[in-house]
């Protein structure tokens, strides 16, 4: 099977079930942003110390694809998709609780900086809520699944108490913002 078929060379594209969409409509910006967080996430791999959460983006990597499957398919195609779950949510919202145990409180904004794995998670982060913010979008004109949009957000809860964890356990300080400057 070749790689390139030239049927987007004008513009569109096919959603699975075949019905054929301009590339530039909300579903692909959705879809396409879910796969662009994918390729971040695989970035911050390559940094990520923690074990826990190397196998936990590992899961989320494929999670990613049933979200984007999901995003990518007719109405009536959506039950034929891997699914988003409600314990893959529980997932997520379990390994932030047990981070957050760890870390110490804080009452300030927390700009994006650190070692490389938390500045990475927080560019995963910042793609995650464009992602929300673009099914969303979607979800003003069309039916999307609800656990599709809870998972994203769930998500980039992760991503973010997860850059604060990177620091942490890399004794990194963590940089806030001063509104004095």
């Amino acid at each position: 099977m070749k790689i390139y078929t030239k049927g987007g060379d004008k513009g569109n594209t096919s959603l699975v079930g075949g019905t054929r969409v301009p590339k530039h409509c909300l579903r692909l910006e959705a879809y396409g942003t879910i796969d662009e967080l994918n390729a971040f996430i695989g970035d911050l791999l390559t940094d990520l110390k923690s074990k826990p959460d190397i196998e936990l983006l590992s899961k989320v990597q494929n999670w990613l694809f049933n979200a984007g499957s999901i995003l990518a398919c007719e109405d009536n195609m959506v039950e034929k998709m891997p699914a988003i779950t409600m314990q893959h949510i529980e997932q997520l919202e379990h390994r932030i609780d047990e981070i957050e145990v760890e870390l110490p409180k804080h009452n300030k904004f927390i700009l994006p900086r650190g070692v490389s794995s938390a500045t990475k998670s927080h560019i995963c982060r910042t793609v995650a809520r464009r992602a929300e913010r673009c099914i969303y979008a979607l979800k003003s004109e069309e039916k999307v699944c609800e656990k599709v949009l809870m998972f994203i957000n769930r998500l980039s809860d992760y991503l973010f108490v997860l850059s604060r964890y990177c620091n942490f356990i890399e004794k990194n300080e963590e940089f806030f913002w001063d509104n004095h400057c």
